[in-house]
């Protein structure tokens, strides 16, 4: 525990900096998923197309690939940003995938019927979705797209390993490598300060969940 207490600066520092990408990645992914999503049941077949392509593509790849295809895919063809863009973005595609088939569930559970009402009254395909079908899709699957998120929170160590530094993970390589910590303590203190993401980001959901349930 002393390891803790006396680097506690820089376990909080590595807190606030994964907390922050996982803000960052969890609004990306959110509106990256919520379009594709848009894609896979649009009427017109190349959106669809592409829908499914990202979907099997990213969803099936290892989240360490996508990161690898990102950094050294990207400045192939003049895209030089920091590790810190780089991981972010791959964090936000492949995340992306997940929540598009947690919203295509919740697509899917709602009746054919209200669809059929929405172009009965004149509104296009377009204004269905936003008016009619996604409130509701969203509503239906919080409680899948609420567990896609907080493994992406949790997903977000990789950058760590991967080169992002001042998160929890690269600040646990610095303790235990340059300064010669015992790891199982910092370890078991980036696990800590771990569940202080999560299991707020649980008991948010699970709130929100219960809300969602009383407006249907």
């Amino acid at each position: 525990m002393n390891v803790i207490i006396d680097n506690f600066d820089l376990f909080f520092q590595g807190f606030l900096k994964t907390l922050g990408i996982g803000l960052i990645c969890m609004v990306g992914s959110l509106i990256l998923g919520t379009i594709i999503a848009a894609f896979r049941v649009s009427p017109v077949a190349p959106l669809r197309a592409v829908g499914t392509l990202y979907v099997n593509l990213i969803r099936n790849c290892p989240l360490t690939v996508v990161l690898f295809l990102i950094a050294f895919g990207l400045p192939t063809i003049g895209i030089n940003q920091s590790y810190y863009f780089f991981g972010c973005s791959a964090l936000i595609i492949y995340t992306a995938s997940f929540v598009c088939e947690a919203l295509r569930s919740g697509i899917n559970a709602i009746p054919a019927g209200q669809a059929e009402a929405a172009r009965a009254i004149g509104l296009g395909f377009t204004q269905n979705l936003r008016h009619v079908i996604l409130p509701q899709a969203f509503r239906t699957a919080i409680p899948p797209t609420g567990s896609v998120i907080i493994a992406m929170f949790k997903n977000s160590a990789v950058l760590g390993v991967f080169g992002v530094s001042g998160d929890l993970l690269g600040n646990a390589i610095i303790l235990t490598g340059s300064r010669g910590f015992d790891p199982v303590p910092v370890y078991l203190g980036i696990g800590f300060f771990f569940l202080m993401i999560t299991i707020p980001a649980g008991l948010v959901l699970g709130y929100l969940e219960r809300k969602a349930v009383i407006l249907r």
